[in-house]
């Protein structure tokens, strides 16, 4: 079966035609994967699929989205985004193929954040909410030990342990979810010296929400934010899935959380 594969004009100039007809021929591209964009499977066989091209300062990596997500394209990034992108377009980390003519230099492993959106049940109403937990342990600024000081650093930042959901957690003030045209693009902490908002993290791509999500997050005008450490919630392909992770996780003292005013609509 051909693959449904689109390779712009864009990628093609940056990759070269001997890697492009690689791909569109099957040889270098795999059948499936993790789109890029909205994080969900896909299958270069079974339905269109994009070509994105991630261009660091020195790395090239080429990721795979639905086309009805994102259309074939090159994005210059930072070296340090172009790192984040590489370990969030799969949890198992599925297969990049570098640009051939950008040399690829080895990074040190570091965390990323990753964040799921969901609907979470709290006193019988429902709240959008963002789920972050790191593909590995944070280290404190500075230091060299291997422990994890995730949790801490939140908390130290005004987020409060929570071992039950039973009730909506304190407003952060300072803090806030940036969401533009219905897409979700980053969460803001305070600037340094009170000034400008700056992103503690942000999509190197938009991220799209659920109709329903953007519904309860433009009534409620706020998300809540729910942090765990590596390994405590895991990638949860359904909401209830993702509550049940979230009450074990409080559970067993390993989450926190704040109320986020929203910004943007």
């Amino acid at each position: 079966m051909p693959r449904m594969l689109d390779v712009s004009d864009d990628v093609r100039a940056e990759i070269g035609d001997e890697e492009a007809d690689r791909l569109l021929a099957g040889e270098s591209a795999p059948g499936s994967y993790d789109c890029t964009s909205c994080r969900t499977p896909g299958d270069c066989e079974q339905e269109r699929t994009s070509t994105v091209l991630f261009i660091g300062d020195e790395t090239a990596v080429l990721a795979f989205a639905h086309a009805g997500c994102l259309p074939s394209q090159v994005v210059k990034v930072t070296e340090e985004q172009l790192q984040g992108a590489v370990r969030s377009i799969s949890a198992d980390q599925a297969r990049s193929e570098p640009a051939p003519a950008a040399p690829q230099k080895a990074a040190p492993e570091q965390a990323v954040l990753g964040v799921t959106s969901g609907l979470i049940l709290i006193a019988g109403e429902l709240h959008p909410a963002l789920v972050v937990e790191p593909t590995a342990p944070i280290a404190r600024p500075g230091t060299a030990g291997a422990g994890d000081d995730f949790l801490p650093l939140l908390i130290e930042q005004g987020f409060m342990p929570v071992t039950e959901l039973a009730s909506t957690p304190a407003v952060l003030h300072g803090w806030s979810v940036l969401l533009a045209m219905g897409q979700l693009h980053a969460v803001l902490q305070p600037g340094t010296n009170g000034g400008r908002p700056v992103a503690w993290w942000q999509a190197h791509q938009p991220l799209q929400v659920t109709e329903g999500w953007r519904t309860a997050a433009n009534k409620h005008q706020q998300v809540l934010m729910f942090a765990a450490p590596v390994g405590s919630i895991g990638r949860q392909p359904r909401e209830d899935l993702l509550r049940d992770a979230l009450d074990k996780a409080a559970a067993n003292g390993q989450l926190v959380a704040a109320a986020l005013p929203l910004a943007g609509t």
